[in-house]
């Protein structure tokens, strides 16, 4: 009879309150084990083997659960949401597609038929690279749907404003850029709607004012409880302002957390630098304040804005069609939010409280940035700190994150959905090394796996698709929405996607001894699935669904 090491190292556990048995258990170990059988007493696993080996174990009281087959994998792990601000975006009702100028006025119309005159309507977040159009709308796209009301189009580091909303907030064609910002304008010299880091400047907008302490709580509960049916058993949140940290803390208070939630507070680092500094030094928490729920990862700033609107900042000026897809006035490399002295003194400030470090960064400019502020810090390698997004990287930037053993938070959402847009704009070598997954690996980078999801309920839509299975295939595949596939040679293995999404993400959160494998003594966050994830037919792996989610022993979701 073959015996687990992992069940001879769990003899002196107590009788399991809990066996799963006739399985395919993938470890995720240090062997990547295949096994039959988990044991579970209270919130922790206290054996792992064969069946045979397993059942011994069990006593009068054990329940068991008859996986008939089903495989088993270490409870996944989202190292990138944005778990309130999606819980809110469709608390009050199902956001369309928005996927083209017509959807996109539609949606307008609809808002503008319930909502008195003059008050103001906002297009839930999108991008120009997933628009029919490949197009930043403007003013005149947006007034033809509502002339009468003002209206924005939410497309993150950038908004568009129509005439009345241009015209409520004061812009004109003599309104200064404010700082770091730009209003661009037409070809006559007047403003055509898109704010470019400008947004301070909108007036009487009201982000997130509609919805009581209440439907915060619960926003945020139901959203947890929608990625735990996705498989998920954790996440990071990455960008917790004081008012978002308080509804999680809530949640904890009250045991109400479905998942465990790992939080990245993010500064407002426009301020001054002394403000900054000081509010990092007031503040009474820094990364591993928490416990096994809920605790605190990451300190965040933000660098560049985003590749999909032309805003994340380049080694080199945007190509040519940047100019209708992002609505540039000009080719530029996008914007810089934070010069590197003013950088490294908050991150220095950070990392001295106990931080570990991270930075929104999606242009390779940014990351060079962010790579030499890396550099000047002491003893960087025991933070864990690492890059955010990262979208396009170079070899010398991956040699140099591995040399300071700093890895990267990836996403894959951003190669599906917006992979062949981008490539209209950016040169081949570009996009060689845009979500270089092979290249980090083969240099030594930990990559952990995560979507940026930020708005809809849906794990297969919205923005960006959440569900952990779509986000290992396109890993696996490199396929975008149109089927096509985008630097073959940075693929990944299916068991390395795996790991992206458990031991790799487990280690990023400094949580591998509690999470991210099935091992004795190991936290029971364990996801079930409905078919062989190693083996099942490639195309297969993103159509994969739970049939059980547990975190700590105890059943989070069920189908």
């Amino acid at each position: 009879m073959r015996i687990s090491i992992f069940l001879l190292t769990a003899i002196a556990f107590a009788e399991p309150n809990l066996i799963l048995h006739n399985g395919k258990v993938v470890t995720v170990d240090s062997k990547f084990r295949i096994e039959q059988a988990v044991a579970i007493d209270g919130d922790r696993i206290t054996a792992v083997g064969t069946n045979a080996a397993v059942m011994k174990l069990r006593g009068p009281k054990t329940k068991l659960i008859d996986l008939k087959g089903k495989t088993v994998l270490p409870g996944l792990i989202d190292s990138h949401v944005h778990a309130v601000g999606a819980g809110l975006s469709e608390y009050r009702g199902e956001i369309p597609p928005l996927n083209s100028f017509a959807a996109v006025q539609d949606y307008i119309r609809v808002q503008a038929a319930k909502t008195p005159k003059g008050e103001w309507i906002q297009v839930p977040r999108t991008f120009p690279t997933r628009l029919k159009e490949l197009a930043m709308p403007t003013r005149d796209v947006l007034d033809a749907a509502s002339p009468d009301h003002p209206v924005m189009f939410d497309a993150s580091y950038l908004w568009v404003l129509n005439s009345a909303a241009l015209k409520r907030s004061g812009i004109t064609r003599d309104t200064p850029n404010p700082p770091g910002g730009e209003i661009v304008h037409d070809a006559t010299g007047e403003p055509n709607g898109i704010l470019r880091n400008a947004t301070v400047l909108v007036k009487g907008l009201r982000e997130g004012g509609k919805f009581t302490q209440t439907e915060k709580l619960d926003a945020l509960e139901k959203m947890l409880k929608r990625y735990a049916a996705a498989g998920l058993t954790a996440v990071s949140d990455r960008a917790v302002s004081d008012e978002e940290i308080a509804l999680y803390q809530q949640l904890r208070k009250e045991n109400r957390l479905p998942v465990r939630a790992v939080l990245t507070w993010r500064i407002n680092s426009a301020r001054p630098t002394s403000e900054v500094v000081g509010e990092i030094n007031a503040k009474p928490f820094t990364t591993g304040t928490g416990d096994e729920w809920l605790k605190f990862g990451a300190f965040k700033v933000t660098l560049d804005g985003g590749m999909t609107i032309g805003t994340a900042y380049q080694r080199q000026n945007y190509g040519p069609f940047g100019k209708q897809l992002y609505g540039q006035a000009k080719p530029d490399r996008g914007q810089l939010f934070l010069g590197p002295e003013k950088l490294f003194e908050i991150l220095s400030a950070a990392h001295a409280k106990g931080w570990q470090l991270t930075a929104h960064s999606q242009g390779g400019g940014a990351i060079d940035g962010l790579l030499d502020a890396f550099e000047k810090i002491p003893d960087l390698a025991k933070s864990r700190s690492h890059l955010m997004h990262a979208s396009f990287q170079n070899p010398e930037a991956i040699a140099r994150a591995a040399k300071l053993h700093v890895d990267a938070d990836v996403q894959g959402a951003w190669l599906y959905l917006d992979g062949p847009a981008l490539s209209k704009v950016f040169t081949p070598q570009d996009m060689r090394y845009f979500f270089p997954l092979r290249s980090y690996i083969n240099a030594g980078v930990r990559i952990a796996g995560g979507t940026d999801h930020m708005t809809g309920f849906q794990k297969n839509k919205g923005v960006n698709p959440y569900n952990p299975f779509l986000g290992m295939w396109i890993a696996i595949t490199r396929k975008t929405v149109t089927a096509e596939v985008i630097t073959p040679e940075e693929r990944i293995t299916r068991e390395e996607a795996l790991k992206m999404y458990t031991i790799w993400g487990a280690e990023m959160q400094f949580a591998e001894k509690d999470r991210g494998s099935i091992e004795a003594g190991k936290l029971a966050d364990l996801t079930v699935i409905d078919r062989d994830y190693l083996r099942c037919a490639v195309d297969e792996i993103k159509t994969i669904e739970p049939t059980m989610t547990m975190v700590g022993g105890v059943l989070a979701s069920t189908h």
